[in-house]
């Protein structure tokens, strides 16, 4: 590569890296705890449990659940009625002040075979929800989504950069060497690089998945308007369902599981909420593999009738939403991967504080070394000048 050719990637991946370093490494800081989410609530004892009972205990029925959640907000109304993928004992009821997305929102937990209520976390308060708030919008809501979406354009885009500028950098040296005998600085470069090629699929990955993350809302407005209108165009111009006049969930769920019988309830959304229409229960279902149990299928059952209206198959930018936000957290392969997804985390964290050590050290070298032109040490700081002048 000509030494023209080099200046302009360092030029790209220095800018790209400055902007981008201060806000991935509150990412990465805050995305840590978030890996352990599970864990971390059991150890803080927000997590709910459920009480052990018989495999094959009768369940309780779905609107039985919802009154029971309903008596201890009754000036509220259910937006969603969900179940964790890996514990189908108890329903989580989401009630807010009206059916419209709202952060305004209370949880009950209710037990799925009993009937009674577990108990009533508060998922919007307390270190995880604050972790949680930073990493995903930076309490800015959606424009804070898209900020930090950009940001991981830019990570994206100085991940590639410092492939480029890493490839003849290395023709001079073994992989992995970090030069100890060398000038902080260099020492620094050398772990920079090192770690830099060693976190790179891994940072390409988070980066990606978290960027298509940042879209989640948009995505879903899209679907909604691209797909939904075309289904909904018999209920034009009819307000939304009141809910005296619905009829009973558990026979929505139950209409959705007969279209669906391989699969499993995750979650119901109500008429008039973000993922549903004015009109209908959207129940929907999802596989009982690893891979599949991470795939929806959305089933539109008539809110009054609990007749079928559709059950159209997911678009693939929205499957694609699917996949990516399991693989952000490390939630594919239980403790190993989450384990494996922390210590890659951390490697990260040192990158991006090196290369911030690295820029903020530019130009702070000493005279002596400054003088010493002609010698080895001076030739190992032109080149790590040049090759590493854009961290």
């Amino acid at each position: 590569m000509s030494s023209r050719g080099i200046k302009a990637w360092a030029w790209v991946h220095k800018w790209s890296s400055l902007i981008s370093t201060v806000f991935m490494l509150l990412l990465c800081i805050t995305g840590l705890p978030l890996i352990f989410h599970h864990e971390i609530g059991h150890l803080l004892g927000t997590e709910v449990e459920a009480p052990k009972m018989p495999a094959g205990t009768p369940r309780a029925s779905l609107d039985r659940v919802l009154e029971v959640a309903r008596a201890r907000h009754p000036d509220r109304v259910v937006q969603f009625v969900s179940q964790a993928e890996d514990d189908d004992a108890k329903w989580f009821v989401t009630l807010t002040p009206t059916p419209a997305p709202t952060e305004d929102f209370k949880s009950v937990v209710v037990d799925a075979r009993t009937a009674e209520v577990l108990g009533q976390p508060k998922f919007d308060e307390g270190f995880m929800w604050v972790m949680f708030k930073l990493h995903v919008d930076l309490f800015a809501g959606l424009p804070g989504k898209l900020f930090l979406g950009f940001m991981g354009l830019l990570l994206l885009v100085a991940i590639v950069s410092g492939v480029v500028l890493y490839a003849p950098f290395m023709r001079k040296l073994d992989f992995g060497t970090v030069r100890r005998a060398k000038r902080p600085r260099l020492r620094w470069l050398d772990l920079h690089n090192l770690l830099g090629i060693v976190t790179l699929v891994w940072a390409f990955t988070v980066g990606a998945t978290g960027m298509i993350n940042t879209w989640a809302d948009l995505l879903i407005k899209y679907w909604q308007y691209d797909k939904l209108t075309v289904l909904m165009a018999p209920y034009k111009d009819q307000p939304v369902v009141p809910a005296a006049e619905r009829g009973s969930v558990q026979r929505s769920l139950e209409v959705a599981l007969a279209h669906a019988p391989s699969m499993k309830p995750s979650f119901i959304a109500f008429p008039g909420t973000a993922f549903s229409s004015p009109h209908h229960n959207a129940v929907f279902l999802r596989g009982n593999e690893p891979l599949t149990s991470r795939l929806l299928q959305p089933v539109l059952v008539d809110a009054k009738t609990n007749e079928l209206t559709a059950a159209p198959e997911l678009p693939w930018y929205l499957t694609g939403l699917l996949l990516s936000q399991p693989l952000h957290f490390g939630d594919y392969g239980g403790m190993p991967m989450q384990i494996l997804w922390a210590l890659l985390d951390i490697a990260t964290i040192i990158v991006l504080g090196s290369g911030l050590y690295l820029w903020l050290r530019k130009g702070k070298q000493t005279a002596p070394a400054a003088q010493a032109a002609g010698t080895s040490e001076a030739a190992d700081a032109r080149e790590g000048e040049a090759l590493g002048q854009a961290s």
